[in-house]
């Protein structure tokens, strides 16, 4: 029996294996293509940096966190290695409270392993980019190559445009955590929070409720939804809010810069937003199910914010936001602008 909880709770190879086995390739590429596909994104990003920075205000030193141009199992080893620091609080909290042993120790971790391997098949093949703030020492920028050619052809957008558009909004996310560097350690204190508050009872009724919602045909809701307490849910409303406010604020610097540089960005928008609503039966049943209905929320509501308080006070106003962990809105704030405003402006 190995000592690191980690790894005997959830077998991390086994979780990538089947992970990359389920996201699969992507779409047929030649080797000259996919060459001129990561050159092209690099330099995107790179020019992203100054666009996001006159746009916002916000000061991110370049090349602070590196940029890293991955194929599909690359993202799905990366969102494992992602996966291991975020739950470690929450595993090592587990393993002291009720230790597996055995049988039970080696069958569970290959289970877990193929749970945790689902989810990031599935992801690993509808992510476009993604910023990594827990990557050592200032986060790393990841953006999925396979799939921005595979959306940028299923929705007939110009290569260059599209590209550029992407690397806009993950690029934001960037600078967000690294001219905002108490963000990081924000986020890790709001997940050892929930560690805290975690019981293997608990998890494992949540699951039982799961399943009964599932039996049941139940409608919205998430396993997040479903494995909280009423203590984690007030966790996960703070964290709601922050994730709305840097999802929302990365769509707002899209659409802001995006007419200046992208000449189709109307027109990719557009098609995005559709291509946001899921495809099919079975993906909008799993998004439901993983969450992922509920991010979209996050950009919606919180662009909404985000325009809402720069229009009545500007940009520079607004960057108030990043002052401190106390400036952040809540999830109730970000339905709410106004109530925001007089809180922490006035």
């Amino acid at each position: 029996m190995t000592s690191n909880p980690q790894e005997s709770l959830v077998d991390w190879d086994f979780a990538v294996s089947v992970g990359s086995k389920i996201a699969g390739d992507g779409p047929e590429t030649s080797r000259e293509e996919a060459a001129e596909v990561v050159a092209e994104l690099r330099a995107d990003a790179d020019r992203s940096t100054g666009l996001v920075r006159d746009f916002t205000g916000l000061v991110a030193e370049d090349h602070t966190a590196p940029v890293l141009v991955v194929d599909r199992a690359g993202w799905v080893r990366a969102n494992a290695d992602g996966f291991r620091v975020v739950v470690a609080p929450i595993i090592e909290r587990l393993s002291s409270k009720k230790p597996p042993t055995g049988l039970a120790l080696k069958v569970g971790s290959r289970i877990t392993g193929a749970e945790v391997g689902g989810l990031l098949g599935f992801m690993g093949s509808k992510v476009l980019g993604q910023f990594d703030p827990f990557y050592e020492p200032d986060g790393r920028l990841l953006l999925v190559a396979p799939n921005i050619v595979h959306v940028e052809r299923e929705i007939g957008a110009d290569p260059t445009d599209f590209r550029l558009w992407v690397c806009l909004h993950e690029e934001t996310h960037r600078v967000q955590f690294t001219a905002v560097p108490w963000m990081r350690g924000h986020l890790f204190s709001e997940i050892e929070a929930i560690a805290s508050t975690v019981e293997p009872a608990g998890v494992e009724d949540g699951f039982q409720r799961l399943v009964e919602g599932i039996k049941g045909g139940a409608r919205g809701g998430s396993l997040v939804d479903v494995m909280s307490t009423p203590e984690q849910r007030e966790i996960m409303d703070r964290v709601t809010g922050v994730m709305s406010l840097l999802e929302g604020h990365a769509d707002v610097v899209m659409d802001g810069v995006g007419p200046t540089v992208i000449p189709s960005v109307d027109k990719i928008r557009r098609a995005f937003n559709e291509r946001r609503k899921g495809i099919g039966t079975l993906d909008r049943v799993l998004r439901r199910l993983l969450g992922l209905d509920a991010k979209m929320a996050q950009y919606r509501d919180g662009a909404a914010f985000v325009r809402t308080v720069v229009d009545k006070v500007g940009m520079e106003e607004f960057n108030a936001v990043w002052a401190g962990p106390e400036n952040l809105p809540s999830k109730a704030e970000i339905a709410d602008p106004e109530a925001w405003v007089a809180r922490v402006l006035r």
